[in-house]
């Protein structure tokens, strides 16, 4: 049992991050052998923050489906409404990063016009 999404995902947020622990990487990396193709590929392949985004809700969408489809008696049943449920939490908090991004963004635009206001040019 894997949880590709969750891989992908750490190796989307390294690409976006610019670094990470190599083992970390070559570990997912070697989970994700065999499933680098639809939204776990271009999650892991992910270079912005809103390809993490777009690509995780595909994957997301993808594994929804999976669950749907599933019959309860599935001996991978339970494992895979798991991987919903913390693929899910996943979102939300890749949903915070972004949104902290943009608000570091606009806290640093604020201080570049205090700071003109403060000093400003003649």
């Amino acid at each position: 049992m894997s949880c590709y999404e969750i891989e992908a995902l750490k190796l989307g947020l390294m690409n976006v991050l610019g670094g990470g622990d190599g083992h970390a990487r070559e570990h997912a990396e070697k989970e994700l052998e065999g499933h680098l193709e639809g939204p776990i590929g271009a999650l892991a392949a992910a270079e912005t923050l809103a390809d993490v985004e777009n690509h995780l809700d595909a994957a997301l969408v993808d594994l929804e489906e999976d669950v749907a489809t599933m019959d309860a008696d599935d001996p991978e049943y339970d494992y895979t409404r798991g991987r919903l449920l913390a693929v899910r939490d996943a979102e939300r908090a890749v949903r915070r990063l972004s949104v902290q991004g943009e608000s570091v963004v606009d806290g640093l635009g604020d201080a570049h016009d205090l700071l003109h206001e403060t000093f400003p040019e003649e």
